[in-house]
């Protein structure tokens, strides 16, 4: 079935359902689109070393576990600037505490711990060029995550019957990658293709991603979407409008369990419960088989004041108390599909994960 989607996307203009970018690279600075002040300005942070664009990846300037990676790996790029070193062995030495600190920035998304161990390989590997070398792969990740993107959007747009509604939780597309998107990006190849004629997003609280930059990025490509209170997706599911809950991933387990914005799980369960069906889509880069299950995930938790005001002003009497987790795990037992640019696991367990990742 999957190899069908991807011939089935072959002619698919994927150009047309792609317009934003949120990570230019100028050759002296990254300009990152500041997600924090979207959908009413845009407006791009200039990040003029390693240090600024770990501060960025904390506060949420730019987010998504793939656009972390990709933003990270420019990170050791600046950061190789204000060192001198004679060869690739001597600059990952020098370069590690900046490497270090990016790493700290958002421990849950393992695409960050991914880019960076990548470009200490390949520094590791060269010679006097390094600088050119390292250049070059931060270059390549971005790149492979574009084609990877679209690559997963065909697969897991051959997942879903024509006519079909979906439900998606948090930002998962162009804002959050290279281009293109992953759970997003199958939206819009099943788009493109007929098989979807119905769009909800949750708002996604406390930060509203979902209100503020997936309804505002499937506008930009002329995607009509609806939004939705996340405490309405239940209700939305049992009305029948949707038929597959579609979300991304921020770190994948051997077996199949799976960490992503907070409320995906409670989606999840509400989604078995109705007879839906649920599926994780997200770049190879993202799986982890290293950590054998949700349990090993650290979870990533934030200021209570995000819960507690809005936009700065207070809206919680003093004295309350807030707990604001950003993710939580999703057992692999309530998910159909995990969609990857190496394939598709539909009901995964461990001997299913091992026999794509391990192959």
């Amino acid at each position: 079935m999957a190899d069908n989607a991807a011939m089935t996307a072959s002619s698919f203009d994927f150009d047309r359902y792609d317009h934003v970018r949120p990570i230019r690279w100028t050759g002296q600075a990254l300009e990152l689109l500041d997600q924090r002040v979207l959908p009413f300005s845009v407006d791009h942070v200039r990040c003029l070393d390693s240090d600024a664009v770990a501060a960025a990846i904390h506060n949420l300037t730019v987010r998504g576990a793939p656009a972390i990676g990709i933003a990270a790996a420019w990170g050791v790029v600046l950061a190789a600037n204000a060192i001198d070193a004679g060869n690739g062995l001597d600059a990952a030495a020098a370069l590690a505490p900046a490497m270090e600190r990016l790493n700290a920035a958002r421990p849950t998304a393992v695409n960050l711990a991914w880019a960076l161990a990548r470009m200490r390989k390949t520094l590791v590997a060269a010679g006097t060029d390094w600088r050119v070398v390292l250049t070059r792969e931060a270059q390549a990740i971005e790149a492979e995550d574009l084609q990877a993107n679209r690559k997963m959007g065909a697969l897991g747009a051959g997942l879903i019957a024509p006519g079909s509604g979906v439900l998606t939780h948090c930002n998962t597309g162009s804002l959050a990658t290279a281009g293109f998107g992953t759970a997003l990006g199958v939206i819009r190849a099943g788009v493109a293709q007929g098989r979807i004629e119905r769009v909800f997003a949750g708002e996604t609280r406390p930060w509203n991603q979902g209100a503020r930059l997936t309804v505002w990025e499937l506008q930009q490509d002329g995607i009509d979407a609806t939004l939705i209170a996340d405490a309405a997706a239940s209700h939305l599911m049992k009305t029948g409008q949707v038929q597959w809950v579609i979300v991304g991933a921020d770190r994948i387990c051997a077996n199949g369990d799976t960490a992503n914005k907070i409320g995906t799980y409670q989606l999840a369960i509400a989604a078995r419960h109705h007879g839906l069906k649920f599926m994780v889509v997200a770049p190879s880069s993202t799986v982890d088989m290293g950590t054998a299950s949700g349990e090993l995930i650290e979870i990533e938790e934030r200021d209570p004041a995000e819960l507690l005001s809005f936009r700065g002003q207070r809206v919680v009497a003093e004295g309350v108390h807030a707990w604001n987790p950003v993710f939580d795990v999703t057992p692999h037992d309530l998910i159909d599909a995990i969609v990857t640019e190496k394939g598709v696991v539909e009901r995964p367990d461990a001997g299913e994960m091992r026999a794509l990742f391990e192959a």
